[in-house]
């Protein structure tokens, strides 16, 4: 796998870990009735699992790039 494409799931699986740690805050916040901190973690969490998205298909471009492929 090239370097590129090896960063790329990096920088995937960090968003992931971050979206996951927001999800947690959110589910607190509402359990505890703190509705507007419960949404902005939910917010958060939403922004970094698109993040995590576009890194996963640029790393399948930077293989398929790898492997000849367009």
């Amino acid at each position: 796998m090239s370097k590129k494409a090896a960063e790329h799931h990096k920088k995937a699986s960090e968003h992931h870990e971050h979206a996951a740690h927001h999800h947690a805050e959110a589910a607190k916040h509402h359990e505890n009735g703190h509705h507007e901190k419960a949404a902005h973690h939910a917010h958060t969490a939403s922004g970094h699992a698109i993040h995590a998205r576009q890194h996963s298909e640029e790393a399948g471009k930077a293989h398929a790039e790898d492997h000849g492929h367009k």
